[in-house]
């Protein structure tokens, strides 16, 4: 039986943020590929080895985690004051599926260093040295993001002393900016809140009456308060991750406020939308060591925040969760922000697995709405292999 030989695509591997991920220009992958549908999924989930019924991407470059089942592809853009494209797909580990449905905010940090790198921007908008200033067009949710990409001698300078917890070694600064954050979801009505509350009771079978925020900002993400399910806002990945029980129930609550937040119609729905909503838990300032063995200690931080991103707590933080988290500790009386303190604040310093986070945001309330225009944060990325990736001819 003849079989079809391995062909090569340029890509790039990168480290962005606590987040890894195989980057492709659009227009280097194949002409089927180009264009969204069966065979771009295809092509994408064989790259990163994809579905793998062991749950360890053996054969791709996935790292088994949703930190590292990741894919990205970029574009020039024809936008007007864009100069970029940037489309993200999350690559299920142990399912054949790429979803489509919500940025990554980590990976945000290396699409600016890839598009200049790979000849995207126009060279008159790239200076020698000093900040280039990268305007993304978020495809997924149809934002912007304004990455500030250090330059050195014409080069992005990926190295520096810039330290992100989550991140075992120091590189650049790469400061992002998140633009009117609140996700246009479809069904969602555009709105920051789609329930219209700042905190809603959610009926989860199994576990009763939730007090939630439910806020479309970043990411759309699911905040409930971290005593109200048994936890106490400290955990690391091991309480959670090793607990079937306990995932089954964080599945559950994901899934009934997807319905609630109008993202799908029916509970059943929620698999095949595994990346968006994402669902997190607060709690009030605590000490603890974190997963590297760092003392966290409560005067450092506003609050706590733990995360679940594809089905397992986050190692970190999600980029994205730390615009909604940022966005909703800046209105008053929101879960996330009755948990740092209350009141109105413009900045919160969260605690997660790995250490801390601070991020920006600038609410307004005009006319009984809330509004963001925009959440800043600082990530770094770099490059960390460059050339070609292999898949089978026919596996698309």
């Amino acid at each position: 039986m003849a079989h079809q030989p391995q062909i090569k695509i340029p890509a790039t591997y990168m480290r962005g943020g606590t987040s890894k991920g195989v980057f492709f220009s659009l227009a280097d992958l194949p002409a089927a590929a180009q264009v969204p549908g069966a065979a771009r999924d295809a092509l994408l989930l064989r790259v990163i080895g994809s579905p793998d019924p062991y749950g360890k991407q053996i054969d791709g470059m996935g790292g088994a985690t949703s930190s590292t089942s990741k894919t990205v592809i970029l574009s020039k853009s024809s936008r007007p004051d864009h100069d970029v494209d940037y489309l993200f797909g999350q690559v299920a580990i142990d399912k054949a599926f790429v979803d489509w449905s919500g940025n990554c905010g980590n990976l945000s940090a290396a699409v600016g260093a890839f598009a200049i790198s790979s000849g995207l921007i126009d060279a008159d908008r790239v200076p020698q040295n000093g900040m280039a200033t990268v305007r993304v067009w978020q495809a997924n949710i149809g934002k912007t993001i304004i990455a500030h990409v250090p330059m050195t001698n014409g080069a992005v300078q990926e190295t520096g002393d810039f330290e992100l917890d989550g991140v075992t070694f120091p590189a650049g600064e790469v400061q992002l900016e998140f633009m009117d954050p609140a996700a246009d979801e479809e069904g969602a009505g555009g709105s920051m809140f789609p329930t219209g509350n700042l905190v809603d009771e959610l009926e989860v079978p199994g576990i009763g009456v939730l007090k939630a925020t439910m806020i479309n900002a970043g990411i759309p993400t699911i905040f409930v308060n971290a005593d109200a399910i048994g936890y106490t806002g400290t955990e690391l990945q091991d309480a959670v991750n090793g607990d079937s029980k306990a995932l089954a129930m964080f599945e559950t609550i994901r899934a009934h406020g997807a319905v609630r937040m109008g993202l799908i119609k029916d509970i059943a729905e929620a698999a095949n939308r595994q990346h968006t909503p994402k669902v997190a838990f607060v709690a009030r300032p605590a000490d603890y060591v974190s997963s590297s063995g760092k003392q966290v200690r409560a005067a450092e931080i506003d609050l706590l925040v733990r995360a679940l991103s594809m089905g397992k707590l986050h190692h970190a933080m999600m980029g994205t969760a730390a615009v909604a988290i940022g966005t909703a500790a800046a209105i008053p009386d929101t879960l996330v922000n009755i948990a740092a303190g209350g009141g109105a604040r413009n900045a919160v310093r969260f605690g997660h697995p790995s250490g801390t986070l601070r991020v920006g945001a600038e609410a307004v309330q005009t006319q009984g709405e809330w509004s963001v225009t925009k959440a800043v944060m600082s990530r770094s990325a770099r490059v960390l292999m460059e050339g070609w990736v292999r898949v089978p001819g026919d596996a698309f």
